[in-house]
């Protein structure tokens, strides 16, 4: 081979490495870039789950809540009838008890 044939073949050598690095210097950015993307979606994912979540968790408080109030007005409302039975009845179980005791 002439110095000239060695000398082309070495810079065709040289400048294929050089790309070869260049391509490698390229994929390893693309990676990174990829990996700090991917980062920001998962910790993006993470806190709207997390907002998710406690919104789902007020939501079902406050239907517990409300479900509470309407038991506890439902319960008033048999304990004031019951009440209101039991006073309508307190002079006929005066008098029932009254006239056994005098009959006795």
């Amino acid at each position: 081979m002439t110095m000239e044939a060695i000398r082309a073949v070495t810079a065709v050598e040289e400048k294929g490495r050089a790309e070869k690095a260049e391509a490698e210097a390229r994929v390893k950015q693309a990676i990174a870039e990829a990996e700090r993307e991917g980062q920001s979606l998962l910790q993006k994912a993470r806190r709207e789950g997390a907002e998710h979540g406690r919104a789902m968790l007020k939501a079902a408080e406050e239907r517990a809540a409300k479900a509470a109030e309407e038991t506890a007005a439902r319960a008033r409302q048999e304990s004031d009838a019951l009440c209101s039975a039991a006073k309508g009845r307190l002079n006929e179980a005066a008098d029932m008890i009254v006239g056994r005791v005098v009959k006795s």
